[in-house]
């Protein structure tokens, strides 16, 4: 997972990381206002949404979490 969290007590609701995200994983919840990872395996690792972010609510882990794949 790439974007390890998005805290809803700092959110204010600015739309900055839905905006900027270039594979529109982020998501506004309408009932609350705040932005939500809505699809997180699609989610690159680019980092623009936690720069862009001005409350510093976004976490991207540095870790891009690869699945295993087996040769039969």
């Amino acid at each position: 997972m790439a974007i390890e969290r998005i805290n809803p007590d700092l959110c204010n609701g600015c739309r900055l990381c839905i905006n900027s995200c270039p594979m529109d994983v982020i998501r506004l919840d309408e009932e609350s206002n705040k932005a939500v990872c809505k699809y997180p395996e699609d989610c690159m690792c680019c980092y623009i949404c936690e720069l862009e972010c001005p409350e510093d609510a976004i976490y991207v882990s540095p870790v891009r979490h690869v699945p295993l794949l087996v040769s039969w």
